[in-house]
C-alpha cells in the first residue's frame, strides 16, 4: 500500500465517498456536536479549566482525527477520566483556573500527543496490554466516583477545596451544611432527575442538552443568578487562535507521570472503543495507527488551545444509533462547535454551573459496573481481587498511583502463574490415542513405569526450577518403580537457556536414577532450540516424538510390553518392531 494511504488513511475511505454515507454522518455529527457542546463545557471545568476551553478541544482534535484514524465510529473529545487525571496531576503544580494551569494544560496535551505519536512509529501499541481487564474495571469504577463527588461543591453552592480524595470531599461538604445554597441544589439535583429520567423513557432524546436549555431558562425567568446560582457568565466569541504551548523543561518532568498515565488510560480507551464498535459493524481497526491518530488530534491540537482528547463511550454510542458510517461525522460535529463558538457563545451566559454538575454526575457514576466485579470474581477470583486492589488504592492512595499499583500487581500475578505452571500427571484414556489428567478424569489409567507430565507452559527462567523439583519429586513415587518419564510439550512454546541448562540437568540427574527422559509434541520452534543447543544429540533423536502416543509406544515396544497397550488404542496391534512410518526421526515437526 502506498506509504501516504497507509498513515494518512482518509486517502483510503473518501474516494469511495457516497452519498447515502453523508446523510448518516451528517445526522450523527449533527446529535453528537450538539451532545458535545455541555459535556466538553462541564469537562473543561472538571479539569479546573474555563467552560471554552472544552469548546476550543472540540474543533481542532476533531478534524485531525478522521484524517488518520481507522475507526468509523469513534466520536473524539474530552472524557470525564481523562479530565479527573488532569485535574489531579496539574491542582499539585498550579492552581486551577489560573493561567500557569492553563499554560499547563495545553503543554500536557502536547506531551500525551507526542508521546502516542512516537508509541505509533515504532509500533508500542502493545503496551496497552499491561492495562488488563481487572486494573480498568477498578480504576473505572473508582475514577467515577472521584468525579461524581469532586462536583459536589457545584451542587451544593460551596467553594470546597480541589482533592481527589472522596472522604476529603464529603467531609467538606459535610461540616458546611448550614452554608448549602438550596436553589443551587435543587437546580442541580433536578438536572440530574430530568436526565435520568430522559435516560431511561426517552434514550434518543440529547439529555445533557434538554437540561441545560430548561436550566438556563430557570435561571432567567426566575432571575435565580441574581439569588446566587453561579452562572457560565461571558464566553469569547471566535475560534482558538494558533499558539505554540509554553515548554520548558521544568515543567516537562512534573507534568511527565501524568502524561504518561494519559497516553497510556487514552489508548487503551480509544483502542477499546473502536474494537466494540468496529466488531459490531463488521470491520477492523489498527491499535498502532490509533495511537498515531490520536496522538496527533493531542498534539495538533495542543497548538490551538486544546485539553487532551480521546474517545467517549456515550457520545460513540450516540454517534452510531444516529448513522455514522465513516468518520467524517467528527467533521460535521467539528463544524457545528465552530458555529458555536463564532455566532453562540452568547446563548451560555446564562448556563447554570449546578447544570455543569449534574451532567458530570451523572455521567461519572453511569461508570460504575458493579456487575463487572461480580463477574471477575466469580469467573477468577485473583482477577477481581486485582480491580478491587486497582479500585482502593486509585480512592485512597491516588489516580496514578492507582493505576500503577494495578499494573504492577497483575503483571506479578502473571509471572507468579508462570513461576508455578499447572503440571498434570497423565493416564491413557483406554479406546483413545489420548493422555488426560489423572486429577480430572478418572478414567484415565496410568502406565506402569511410565511417568507422563504436561506442562501447560513455555519453559523459561520463571519456572525451571519449579518444574526441576517437580519431576524429579513425581519421578519418585513410593508405590511403583519408574523408568521413563515423558513430557508432553504440545502447550509449550517456548524455551529459554535457563530451562534448557535445567532440562539438561534434570535428564543427567534421571538417568543416573536409571530413569529415561523423553519429550512427545515438541512443537517446531522448541526443537530447534534442543538440535541447535546439542541437547538433542546428547539425548538421541529416539527421544524426541511427534506425539506423546508415539512416544509411549516406542517406550513399551522398547520394553516388550507393547502389547496391552496397542490394543487399548484405535486400529489395533503392531509388531514388537517399529515400522519405519512410527520411528521418531523419519519425521520432523518443524511447524
Amino acid at each position: 500500500m502506498n506509504p501516504f494511504k497507509r498513515y494518512i488513511t482518509i486517502l483510503q475511505w473518501l474516494p469511495h465517498y457516497r452519498r447515502k454515507d453523508l446523510w448518516g454522518d451528517l445526522s450523527a455529527g449533527l446529535t453528537v456536536g450538539v451532545m458535545l457542546i455541555p459535556q466538553g463545557m462541564a469537562y473543561a471545568i472538571l479539569a479546573g479549566m474555563p467552560p471554552i476551553y472544552g469548546l476550543y478541544a472540540s474543533v481542532v482534535p476533531l478534524l485531525l482525527y478522521p484524517l488518520f484514524g481507522t475507526s468509523r465510529h469513534l466520536a473524539v473529545g474530552t472524557i470525564a477520566i481523562d479530565m479527573l487525571i488532569v485535574a489531579a496531576g496539574l491542582s499539585l503544580i498550579a492552581e486551577p483556573g489560573s493561567a500557569r494551569y492553563i499554560e499547563l494544560a495545553i503543554l500536557l496535551a502536547a506531551m500525551v500527543g507526542s508521546l502516542q505519536v512516537l508509541m505509533g512509529v515504532v509500533r508500542l501499541g502493545f503496551v496497552v496490554n499491561l492495562l488488563s481487564r481487572p486494573v480498568i474495571t477498578g480504576f473505572t469504577a473508582a475514577a467515577a466516583l472521584i468525579i461524581g463527588f469532586s462536583q459536589l461543591g457545584n451542587l451544593l453552592g460551596l467553594s470546597i477545596p480541589q482533592s481527589q480524595y472522596i472522604h476529603t470531599l464529603i467531609l467538606a461538604a459535610l461540616r458546611r451544611v448550614g452554608e448549602w445554597h438550596l436553589p443551587t441544589l435543587a437546580l442541580g439535583a433536578g438536572g440530574i432527575l430530568l436526565m435520568l429520567g430522559l435516560r431511561r423513557w426517552l434514550p434518543r432524546l440529547p439529555a445533557p442538552l434538554i437540561a441545560v436549555i430548561l436550566g438556563t431558562l430557570a435561571v432567567v425567568g426566575l432571575h435565580l443568578d441574581q439569588g446566587g446560582v453561579r452562572i457560565v457568565g461571558d464566553i469569547p466569541t471566535g475560534l482558538p487562535s494558533f499558539r505554540t504551548p509554553h515548554f520548558d523543561v521544568a515543567s516537562a518532568r512534573l507534568l511527565f507521570p501524568t502524561a504518561i498515565t494519559l497516553a497510556l488510560v487514552q489508548f487503551m480507551n480509544v483502542i477499546s472503543l473502536g474494537k466494540v464498535f468496529a466488531a459490531r459493524y463488521r470491520y477492523s481497526v489498527k491499535p498502532n495507527q490509533e495511537l498515531f491518530a490520536i496522538g496527533l488530534s493531542n498534539l495538533g491540537g495542543s497548538f490551538f488551545r486544546s485539553l487532551p482528547v480521546s474517545g467517549s463511550f456515550s457520545r460513540t454510542a450516540v454517534n452510531a444509533r444516529a448513522g455514522a458510517r465513516t468518520p467524517m461525522s467528527n467533521i460535521i460535529a467539528a463544524l457545528v462547535i465552530t458555529l458555536t463558538l463564532l455566532f453562540l457563545t452568547r446563548l451560555f451566559f446564562y448556563l447554570p454551573i449546578p447544570i455543569f454538575a449534574s451532567i458530570i454526575m451523572v455521567a461519572a457514576f453511569g461508570m460504575v459496573d458493579v456487575q463487572e466485579v461480580r463477574f471477575l470474581l466469580r469467573a477468577k477470583r485473583i482477577d477481581g481481587y486485582i480491580a478491587i486492589l486497582t479500585f482502593l488504592a486509585t480512592l485512597f492512595i491516588g489516580i496514578q498511583e492507582g493505576v500503577l499499583l494495578g499494573v504492577t500487581v497483575s503483571v506479578l500475578a502473571i509471572m507468579y502463574r508462570i513461576s508455578r505452571p499447572n503440571v498434570a500427571v497423565l493416564g491413557h484414556l483406554p479406546g483413545t490415542r489420548s493422555f488426560r489428567d489423572l486429577r480430572r478424569h478418572p478414567e484415565a489409567q496410568p502406565i506402569e513405569g511410565i511417568l507422563m507430565l504436561r506442562v501447560d507452559a513455555s519453559f523459561s527462567f520463571a519456572n525451571a526450577e519449579f518444574l526441576k523439583d517437580l519431576i524429579l519429586k513425581e519421578s519418585e513415587p513410593e508405590d511403583s518403580k519408574i523408568r521413563a518419564v515423558i513430557i508432553d510439550s504440545s502447550s509449550v512454546n517456548d524455551l529459554d537457556m535457563t530451562a534448557l541448562a535445567v532440562l539438561r540437568n534434570v535428564a543427567e540427574t534421571l538417568k543416573e536414577r536409571g530413569i529415561e527422559l523423553y519429550f512427545g509434541g515438541v512443537k517446531g520452534p522448541v526443537l530447534d532450540v534442543f538440535q541447535r543447543s546439542g541437547l538433542y544429540d546428547q539425548l538421541g533423536a529416539d527421544h524426541f516424538f511427534l506425539s506423546p502416543h508415539r512416544a509411549v509406544r516406542y517406550v513399551l515396544t522398547k520394553w516388550g510390553r507393547s502389547e496391552d497397550y496397542l490394543d487399548a488404542v484405535p486400529h489395533g496391534r503392531s509388531g514388537t518392531t517399529l515400522p519405519p512410518w512410527e520411528h521418531p526421526t523419519s519425521e520432523t515437526d518443524s511447524s
